[in-house]
């Protein structure tokens, strides 16, 4: 996992062995960093309270977060993962 800062939203990229995803790095639970949190397969553990999503769509694994994150279109071409943010920044 590796976190960049893209139009002022942090982003988490996932590496896997089912591909490459890119999420929203904010807890909607609690504002925590996910990006300092565990991935284990295709679930992302949030390091606060141990909220839990899929990375492959953001849908909310286990609580205490109810909301989904947001994810965006990876591709990787020549070795460089690109990204697509999709919709505006959450509040």
């Amino acid at each position: 996992m590796r976190a960049h800062m893209m139009a002022g939203r942090e982003i988490v990229v996932c590496h896997t062995r089912e591909g490459v995803f890119a999420l929203d790095s904010v807890c909607t639970h609690a504002h925590a960093r996910l990006c300092e949190g565990r991935l284990r397969a295709t679930r992302l553990v949030c390091p606060l309270h141990g909220a839990s999503f899929d990375i492959r769509d953001g849908r909310v694994l286990g609580p205490p977060a109810e909301v989904p994150l947001a994810t965006h279109q990876v591709r990787v071409t020549d070795g460089t993962v690109e990204v697509a943010l999709s919709g505006p920044a959450p509040v």
